[in-house]
């Protein structure tokens, strides 16, 4: 085990915190109109009463981005992670299907799927996970019959008082960060990093996002809205709901 060194933390972040904004903006720039608009309940809309084409362009712009952002960051959140482990104690990301990250300590080798927080999943995800646990045990050892292998859940935030699930564990926050590091104060000390640049990425993301809204406030008008600026409800559920012609 070697000793963390937070400006390794830092330095990490600072050069790939980069790549989290910048996925943002493309997954902002590859949103289309009416491809969000078929994933969307029209019958809601109208129950609450929108009656702009900016509100709803805005509502379901909003949704799609905070999903995604989620997905985004906590693939980030998982790249450092492995990179932390990897300093600390020699860790690796796996190559067996599904498993982010190998690593070995006091004679165990440690199997880790690592997701965002806490409730990540149903009940049929979480037998996929065990399942692919216990397949990950099996590939390790055909080649080490004598291999201990501890399968763990890692969640980036939120708390689980009961880690024990039988057949792994559920480690969250600041055990988890612990758990990886060596460093009970790492979930912590990983704040301040996480804000390098914040403000000039995000402005720049709020340039996009401004446009985007524009440009699909118009759309919308165009496509749904009478000649009067009234929302065209029929024809909006038309395209949504209605059977191919």
């Amino acid at each position: 085990m070697n000793q963390l060194n937070l400006k390794d933390v830092t330095q990490y972040v600072e050069e790939n915190i980069g790549t989290f904004h910048q996925k943002r903006i493309e997954r902002l720039n590859n949103l289309r109109l009416k491809t969000v608009l078929k994933k969307k309940n029209p019958y809601l809309f109208k129950a609450k009463h929108l009656l702009t084409a900016n509100e709803i362009v805005q509502g379901i712009a909003d949704a799609y981005i905070s999903s995604g952002e989620e997905t985004i960051f906590g693939d980030w959140l998982e790249g450092l992670a492995i990179f932390i482990n990897q300093k600390v104690y020699g860790g690796w990301k796996s190559g067996i299907p599904n498993i982010d990250l190998e690593f070995d300590k006091d004679n165990i080798r440690f199997i880790i799927n690592i997701k965002s927080g806490p409730n990540w999943g149903n009940s049929s995800q979480i037998a996929k996970m065990k399942s692919d646990f216990k397949t990950a045990q099996r590939t390790l050892r055909t080649s080490n019959s004598n291999l201990i292998v501890v399968s763990i859940n890692g969640c980036c935030y939120g708390i689980d008082n009961r880690p024990d699930k039988g057949n792994y564990f559920k480690y969250c926050g600041q055990e988890f960060w612990e758990f990886i590091s060596g460093n009970k104060n790492l979930y912590i000390d990983i704040i301040e990093p996480l804000g390098h640049k914040s403000k000039e990425r995000n402005d720049e993301f709020m340039e996009s996002y401004s446009k985007m809204i524009n440009k699909f406030t118009r759309n919308f008008i165009t496509d749904f809205c009478k000649p009067n600026g009234e929302i065209n409800w029929i024809k909006l559920v038309e395209f949504n709901s209605g059977k191919k012609k």
